[in-house]
């Protein structure tokens, strides 16, 4: 029988949500002990930081990343551990290599998996997720070396403009025809799509990777056009599958995520879920997963609150933000470029807002280089009941 080590509070996952949960639960219990099952071996880090500041920003060392949740929670990290069972009557969890673990209240964050392709199981193939990634692609990039990225989505546009600011060859592989031009508005996606072009990036729309392989020192990519490209690396960011397989065979209810109320409780009152997993009903937006930082750590916090008795709702609608190229760019709701548009822009100070709007609704704000509007974006999709577009331009400042 393997000895059990019990906490007052047990979190799966060794991420964002992590650390932030950790906080959280200290704002309201000092003692109660916290153990973190974490399958990362590196420390929680601020991960948007690994596709942007540390490519771009000089002042912002490596050192910066680390959120040293240990030293200011007294939390105990268990690194390398998969959890693989969840006896809920037992309340324990237990991990591949055979630790239990055992919990008064446990919370789920157990994050994504990136997508998997036809590629080699080689170093120079990084498939983007984690600290790890970052240092593997940082020893890739560089001094001319070609690097493919696969991928026209948030992480996946951020890493080839990361790249193609630190003297890398970048060739961007993507199934759009213009870059961006499932989420922006036509004009729009032109814009960005120049933005790589002007910066030497090579790009490939409307082609994704059929296979790739190695040859010799570099690796052949076989795209879905029929085309090669002979590659020092290959980075991958489409995205992630959710990791909701514990969950599931733990019996809690799910669907393309772990369902949480709005404490963030699942269908066991003992066991919580959080960050890129949890399927939650948002204030504003109607239930949803969301996968992005300001949602992590929002949302980690309120659990860990919630954890530690607090039974509070989570009622902060979150936003996502991305920056490329010196430009930056948030939205709150839905980007859809299918859905009609209403834009408003400030071409002097390439400033602009673009509501997208569902019927009678606005379901999405863009704020491209518009700072500090993030409220008044959220209380337009909540509130606004005339979409017609001189009934919305002139909402969010543009100066």
């Amino acid at each position: 029988m393997p000895e059990k080590t019990d906490y007052t509070y047990l979190i799966v996952g060794g991420g964002m949500v992590a650390d932030s949960a950790a906080r959280g639960i200290r704002e309201i219990d000092d003692t109660g002990s916290i153990g973190i099952i974490a399958e990362e071996e590196s420390a929680p880090v601020t991960r948007p930081a690994l596709t942007k500041k540390l490519w771009t920003d000089p002042e912002f060392t490596f050192d910066k990343v680390w959120l040293d949740t240990e030293s200011d929670t007294k939390a105990t990290r268990h690194p390398g551990q998969r959890a693989s069972w969840i006896d809920r009557d037992a309340r324990t969890v237990r991990t591949e290599g055979g630790n239990v673990y055992g919990y008064e209240q446990l919370l789920l964050a157990t994050g994504g998996s990136p997508h998997i392709l036809d590629l080699p199981d080689d170093e120079r193939v990084v498939y983007f997720r984690s600290v790890e990634d970052y240092r593997r692609l940082r020893a890739l990039a560089g001094g001319g070396r070609r690097v493919a990225v696969i991928g026209g989505s948030f992480i996946g546009t951020e890493l080839a403009a990361a790249l193609a600011q630190n003297d890398t060859d970048v060739t961007l592989v993507f199934p759009e025809e213009t870059l961006g031009g499932s989420i922006f508005p036509d004009d729009l996606a032109q814009r960005f799509q120049a933005l790589y072009e002007r910066s030497g990036v090579s790009l490939l729309p409307g082609t994704s990777l059929k296979r790739g392989a190695t040859d010799g020192d570099l690796i052949d990519l076989e795209l879905t056009d029929g085309e090669h490209r002979e590659v020092d690396a290959v980075v991958v960011g489409l995205g992630i599958e959710p990791n909701i397989e514990l969950a599931r065979t733990a019996g809690l209810d799910v669907d393309d995520g772990v369902l949480v109320d709005d404490r963030l409780r699942t269908s066991d009152p003992l066991i919580f879920a959080a960050g890129d997993i949890a399927s939650y009903p948002d204030a504003i937006l109607g239930r949803r997963r969301i996968e992005h930082v300001d949602n992590a750590t929002s949302m980690g916090t309120q659990a860990g609150r919630n954890l530690a008795g607090a039974d509070e709702p989570y009622d902060h609608t979150p936003y996502f933000y991305s920056a490329v190229f010196g430009n930056r760019y948030e939205a709150v709701g839905t980007l859809d470029s299918s859905l009609a548009t209403v834009e408003e822009w400030n071409e002097s100070a390439d400033m602009g807002v673009v509501y997208y709007v569902d019927a009678d609704r606005v379901a999405g704000v863009l704020l491209w280089n518009v700072e500090e509007q993030r409220d008044a974006a959220r209380e337009i999709i909540e509130n606004t009941k005339d979409v017609r577009p001189d009934a919305l331009r002139g909402r969010i400042p543009l100066a």
